[in-house]
């Protein structure tokens, strides 16, 4: 079924064993000083166990001035070269073949991380930072191609196949390319040529000092998507030149950090969406082309390879969510490959408070040195009070250990508010994840009890070893006048449930997620809708590509957002709101939806306190929180009992 994606193809004399890619992602899991952990070593090791072809660490900086954050790896100096030497064997034990990428971040990143500023093409500041950075000099250009190739060489040293150099998203030799960022007058700006003078010279520098048996690959951005940036068009002929200084692959992404929300698109952003950009490079380069984004299943991998947009298929994200997708795909384990959902939650969200990256439906993520979940000396009867994602990891671990696990939930379905999530429009790959749970409850052979409401009195009868409390949480009803008593008042997951007809005329209180996504939901039945939210902003609580499409689209379906304003009392006609200015209105309504937040749910706790039995309290029971607490929660808790 895969012929494409399990092919192996030879580059530069090396046979890469399949197309399956997993690209750079920063992930935070270094020293500060460069050097690699175990931490970090362990979790691409786990990648190539589970069968991918192609693993591009993240960014290996060429200069400490060189970082955007605080823990990514380094091999700017020779003292960097033992720690990473570890990592090539790991990789190449499983059959994989490993590229070191190696980049400056240039103008994106600030003084606070590299402790001096920024350094550039030209003196414009990165959109999201507040500092001009400093131009290089021609002779500061010259060096830092030296740079470049040194780290190559030491990559070459710690037994790296090749090196990727970061061309795409903004970084340093992006602000060369183009003009949107290039204001120069000297050999390294101007004309096509002299913009990739920078480019080339580096991979001149790194062949020579590398040789003819190492992989050089270069990640470019095909469209910049911001005025004055690169097109298409552009990187077309810039491919081609690069292809003539000796490149041997390309790497064919997108953005920069202007135009973030599309180099690490969200769910509002279709699969491959791409993929014509890279077709469009392919077509006149002969040199492998690997293509990206938002590729999270395996025939979706193979398809793409067979149209012949690419030679390789990179799916970061989904690496993240299922290290072992290759694997699985290839035995056909179709049920047990965990598909990434796009939140941006975990993966980039975290990352930009630099902080080591998570996956919320992954819990084992950036764990993998602590080594997996080990059979249980003793074999337990757990008793779990939920079927959410926190209650369900918690399940799925225990049985993993060898328990007999059942599962108590009160409604008709699994899934807890997550479900209530996966309704809107752009959100439905969550109901892939609730599959998975639910097929890895029947094939470890946890029995889910539905229209079950775990009291006391059933958990005392049932007798369990162990009781895991996850019974997430019930939504906040404000204390507004008129609110409860109005007829016209709807929970957000009731309208999302079904279980409410919406009217033509719907007010949303609360402009959070859950209320944003909720208002698009409605606005794709046709309703007209108004959003009210005391905030200065909607969807402030999602990731950043997430928060700006979700905004577009509500934008593009005319929902009115009224930000710093607060309901005042409920009519007959509708809701009474004041904005920041203190100016009173009345907003006709036939529906008036509720999305002000969720609180704990979690009557239980204090009803077995003197029972004997360990009980353990996760996810939303505890706070009501994102989906990432839950899932660690509820597999820790599991794995521990």
């Amino acid at each position: 079924m895969f012929d494409h994606l399990f092919s192996p193809l030879i580059v530069r004399g090396k046979t890469i064993k399949n197309r399956c890619t997993v690209p750079a992602m920063v992930t935070d899991f270094c020293n500060e000083d460069g050097t690699a952990t175990e931490r970090y070593l362990a979790y691409h090791e786990e990648k190539a166990k589970g069968g991918w072809g192609l693993i591009i660490t993240e960014d290996y900086n060429v200069d400490p001035l060189g970082h955007g954050f605080k823990s990514t790896a380094g091999l700017w100096n020779d003292d960097q070269i033992a720690s990473h030497s570890e990592l090539p064997k790991r990789v190449h034990k499983y059959g994989a073949t490993i590229l070191a990428q190696i980049y400056h971040c240039g103008r994106q990143t600030n003084s606070g991380a590299i402790n001096g500023l920024p350094r550039s093409s030209s003196a414009i500041m990165c959109p999201f930072g507040d500092e001009i950075p400093v131009p290089l000099s021609t002779e500061e250009v010259k060096e830092m191609v030296q740079k470049f190739g040194d780290t190559a060489y030491r990559a070459k040293k710690c037994g790296f196949d090749g090196v990727e150099i970061h061309g795409a998203h903004g970084y340093l030799i992006t602000q060369f390319f183009s003009q949107y960022s290039n204001k120069r007058i000297d050999e390294y700006g101007g004309n096509f040529w002299n913009r990739t003078r920078f480019a080339r010279e580096i991979v001149e520098n790194v062949r020579e000092k590398c040789g003819e048996d190492f992989i050089i690959d270069m990640r470019i951005s095909a469209d910049e998507f911001v005025e004055g940036g690169l097109t298409i068009e552009d990187n077309k002929a810039i491919a081609r030149m690069l292809e003539n200084a000796g490149l041997d692959m390309l790497h064919v992404s997108v953005g920069n950090y202007l135009s973030v929300d599309l180099n690490v698109a969200s769910s509002y952003t279709t699969h491959g969406w791409f993929t014509d950009w890279a077709k469009a490079i392919k077509e006149v380069v002969t040199i492998p082309v690997i293509t990206v984004s938002r590729i999270n299943d395996p025939f979706l991998a193979d398809s793409i390879l067979a149209s012949g947009k690419a030679d390789f298929v990179a799916m970061g994200r989904a690496s993240l969510t299922d290290p072992a997708m290759p694997n699985k795909a290839k035995a056909s384990q179709f049920e047990d490959i965990r598909r990434c959902i796009a939140c941006n939650d975990g993966c980039i969200g975290t990352l930009f408070t630099d902080n080591p990256i998570k996956c919320v439906l992954n819990p084992e993520l950036g764990h993998e040195y602590e080594g997996g979940i080990q059979p249980a000396e003793t074999k337990k009867s757990v008793a779990v009070v939920g079927a959410g994602p926190a209650g369900l990891y918690a399940a799925i671990a225990a049985a993993t250990a060898g328990h007999k696990v059942t599962v108590y939930e009160k409604s008709e379905h699994a899934g807890g508010q997550f479900y209530f999530a996966a309704i809107p429009p752009c959100k439905g790959e969550i109901t892939d994840f609730i599959v998975w749970q639910l097929a890895q409850c029947k094939k470890l052979g946890v029995e889910i009890k539905y229209n079950t409401e775990a009291t006391a009195e059933l958990l005392l009868a049932e007798k369990p070893d162990s009781i895991i409390i996850a019974s997430g949480s019930t939504p906040i009803m404000p204390p507004i006048p008129g609110l409860k008593e109005s007829e016209k008042t709807a929970l957000a997951k009731d309208i999302l449930d079904g279980k409410v007809k919406p009217g033509s005329k719907c007010v949303l209180i609360g402009g959070g997620q859950v209320g944003a996504e909720t208002a698009h939901f409605l606005s794709q039945m046709l309703r007209n809708v108004t959003i009210v939210e005391m905030r200065d902003s909607i969807a402030s609580d999602a990731a950043l590509a997430a928060n700006w499409q979700l905004t577009k689209a509500l934008e593009v379906r005319k929902v009115k957002m009224m930000t710093s304003t607060t309901v005042l009392n409920i009519t007959d006609n509708g809701v009474v709101v004041k904005d920041q200015s203190g100016i009173e209105s009345e907003i006709a309504a036939d529906t008036i939806v509720v999305a002000a937040g969720y609180r704990s749910y979690n009557p239980l706790s204090a009803e077995l306190a003197n029972s004997g039995i360990p009980v353990q309290v996760v996810g939303d029971a505890i706070q009501a929180r994102n989906v990432s607490s839950a899932t660690e929660e509820g597999y820790h808790a599991g794995k521990a009992v």
